[in-house]
């Protein structure tokens, strides 16, 4: 588990195809290694990656063709600068909020602008994760913990101030950027919750307007 405050922007160092997936290697800059052993995690652009050795300037991770297929992973190239966290510790202040490190979707960067000291952006989000996004609420961004100030369909207002700004890849992000995204955790479990026993009924259709109405959420 994370918390979506970033400790420090790595790179990309290597990038290397092993057997039709990749190994990547990481120069992790200002994170302290010290505490980290083979095994451990690592959310790295909110990727949590599994270290499988320490090079001596950062570490390495292998890389499934799952985590390719759904995250902005496949797109990264030597150099490309990346936000890392290491996994929560019990004694840890929870800055953020609570953040798993598995990725939901990707978006894109539609607009930017500033706002005196901060950079404002709009993201749109793939279609099916919209319903998770509420006003005010949490949402992790390239493994950045950050507040949505509005919301507009299936996109949403983000306001970053200078510190944030200056400790993390957010610099980088101008229109047609894609960004990993990752909904609140608790948004998800509740809308399996509401879905009680018809959950175990695999119809993997979710909550839709048709089930709230049946089950008393909207007047018919």
């Amino acid at each position: 588990m994370f918390t979506g405050i970033i400790e420090a922007v790595g790179v990309v160092q290597q990038i290397i195809p092993r057997n039709g997936d990749v190994r990547l290697v990481i120069r992790s800059g200002g994170l302290d290694l010290a505490d980290v052993k083979l095994g451990d995690s690592i959310a790295t652009n909110g990727i949590c990656l599994t270290v499988i050795e320490l090079t001596g300037q950062g570490y390495a991770a292998d890389v499934s063709n799952e985590t390719l297929r759904h995250t902005t992973l496949g797109g990264w190239k030597t150099g490309t600068r990346v936000n890392l966290e290491k996994a929560l510790m019990p004694t840890s202040r929870l800055g953020g909020h609570i953040v798993s490190g598995h990725v939901d979707g990707v978006g894109e960067i539609v607009e930017f602008k500033r706002d005196a000291r901060s950079l404002q952006y709009r993201v749109r989000a793939p279609a099916e994760l919209a319903k998770y996004i509420a006003h005010k609420g949490s949402i992790t961004v390239d493994g950045t913990s950050l507040t949505v100030n509005a919301v507009d369909g299936d996109a949403f207002d983000l306001n970053i101030v200078p510190h944030t700004a200056d400790h993390t890849n957010v610099g980088d992000w101008q229109p047609g950027v894609r960004v990993n995204l990752e909904v609140d955790v608790l948004a998800r479990y509740l809308e399996r919750l509401m879905l009680g026993e018809k959950a175990a009924q695999g119809s993997g259709g979710g909550i839709s307007m048709a089930f709230l109405a049946e089950n008393g959420f909207l007047k018919r």
